[in-house]
């Protein structure tokens, strides 16, 4: 049975090799379920830049799962949130999304905000359990009937 007792989520190169596996999964995915126009699919030399933190979930030393954020001056957008099918329902996305928002109020950042999309209904949830709530479109995105737009409020500790 698998655990996540060693499960380690850490900051990491999203250029590695098994990284780069893992996103091209998700890219697989992600263009299987929406065609390009609802895809918002960060390259892996954006997810390199200095205002994006990315992480990696390793079980034993193998990439089980990923997630970002890109710093905004006043919110975190939550990108690239994937697990592989083998590992889902062991609560590493959950952990994962706990770990990105926890790093986003060290940096000061009050808010999250997401968009995904509607043929994701275990994100959804995710999503939902972790405390966002739906609000339109932000940024530079658009209406579009596939997405779905989220965003929660992080607790900043006083100055």
């Amino acid at each position: 049975m698998v655990t996540v007792a060693n499960l380690r989520i850490a900051p990491a190169d999203p250029g590695a090799p098994a990284i780069r596996d893992l996103i091209a999964e998700l890219d697989a995915l992600m263009h299987a379920l929406y065609p390009a126009e609802s895809n918002h699919l960060l390259d892996v030399e954006t997810l390199r830049q200095p205002h994006v933190r990315f992480l990696a979930a390793q079980l034993a030393g193998d990439v089980v799962g990923c997630g970002a954020y890109v710093a905004y001056s006043d919110y975190a957008e939550i990108k690239r949130m994937f697990v592989a099918p083998r590992c889902r329902g062991l609560g590493i996305a959950r952990r994962l999304l706990a770990t990105l928002e926890a790093d986003a109020v060290n940096a000061g950042l009050p808010l999250t905000r997401l968009e995904t999309g509607i043929h994701q209904p275990e994100a959804l949830g995710l999503y939902e359990r972790a405390g966002y709530r739906t609000r339109p479109p932000f940024g530079d995105y658009a209406e579009d009937p596939l997405s779905v737009f989220m965003e929660k409020a992080l607790h900043l500790a006083p100055a």
